[in-house]
């Protein structure tokens, strides 16, 4: 029997931990964090799970780990690894796209859905959420016969993206700096990612795209369409749980405690918390690199809504049924 599998995928600091928390409050639904770094920062380097628990500590991995595998061991870590380095590979995505079968693709793909599988049935929910964002794995995932893969693609504004990669920012876990990314690299990728979960649409996938704009600027218009297009229940009234602070006026959500194996700090977050939309970019991002990321990504700019100049230039031609974001 397949495993129901919600992936989540775009470009970091795109918002896709913060999605992750908000889909892990629907009734039914396990939030994983990014499974495709369990092996080399849970089983490896023991980092803390979003429970506050070392990986190797936390009650729900090690039952994990048993169902899967009778328990977590390195050599199973370094295996998943290599085999990592040889198919999850961005370089590989055409060849998955045509379905050219790599020879350790199978070999991949068990380990993922094994982990899935034990974390659905260790939580009871037959719904798991992964949010390894990087499309190359969400492609070797639909290759799997017993994985029921659905993508949802999040995008954000590509100044505002290059913006959050050049801040510094500590790992809570360890205390070390989050990498950083110059403003071309940043755009490169963005336009990469995006073009790849593109090519996985075409490709008959599941794939329900979400703006990170839109989920900010108003959390239940996206998140209600987006359970029915997934399938997944939504509160009495229509809302979507975990939001009951909007039908009260406020602008919150209330977040439990996630057993997520990796992923952006906001995954340690627990309790009361305020959704603001993060466009510091636009006072803060220098013009030249501003203009730098929009050289190099308006043609997907332009088709995901977003204005190529700020509120105070033209507006371009957008697609029929496309709204400008930008700068207010």
């Amino acid at each position: 029997m397949a495993v129901r599998v919600i992936f989540i995928g775009g470009l970091g600091r795109s918002g896709t931990t913060l999605l992750e928390r908000l889909l892990g409050e629907v009734p039914g639904v396990a939030p994983l964090g990014e499974v495709v770094h369990l092996w080399e920062r849970g089983v490896l380097g023991r980092e803390p799970c979003g429970c506050g628990e070392a990986f190797t500590a936390c009650a729900f991995w090690r039952r994990v780990g048993v169902r899967a595998f009778g328990g977590w061991s390195s050599g199973l870590a370094d295996r998943v690894i290599m085999l990592r380095r040889r198919v999850d590979r961005t370089r590989r995505i055409p060849g998955l796209a045509v379905r050219r079968r790599h020879p350790d693709l199978s070999g991949y793909t068990r380990a993922y859905s094994r982990v899935y599988e034990a974390a659905a049935q260790v939580a009871a929910r037959p719904v798991v959420v992964d949010s390894s964002k990087h499309a190359s794995l969400a492609f070797c995932l639909l290759t799997s016969p017993v994985v029921d893969l659905s993508v949802v693609h999040l995008v954000r504004d590509p100044r505002a993206v290059a913006h959050s990669w050049q801040r510094h920012v500590r790992r809570p876990e360890d205390g070390a700096p989050m990498t950083r990314w110059r403003p071309w690299r940043t755009a490169v990728h963005w336009v990469v990612q995006n073009l790849a979960f593109e090519l996985l649409a075409l490709r008959n996938g599941t794939v329900v795209r979400v703006r990170y704009e839109d989920l900010l600027a108003d959390p239940p218009a996206v998140l209600v369409p987006l359970l029915a297009q997934l399938g997944l229940p939504t509160g009495p009234r229509g809302d979507p749980p975990g939001l009951s602070g909007f039908a009260a006026g406020h602008r919150v959500a209330e977040l439990s405690m996630a057993h997520t194996c990796s992923g952006n700090p906001m995954r340690f977050t627990t309790g009361t918390l305020e959704l603001r939309l993060d466009d510091t970019w636009c006072d803060r991002l220098p013009r030249h690199h501003r203009w730098l990321v929009t050289a190099l990504t308006w043609p997907l700019m332009i088709r995901y809504g977003y204005r190529p100049c700020d509120s105070r230039g033209p507006v371009p031609w957008l697609p029929p049924g496309v709204t400008a974001s930008g700068c207010r």
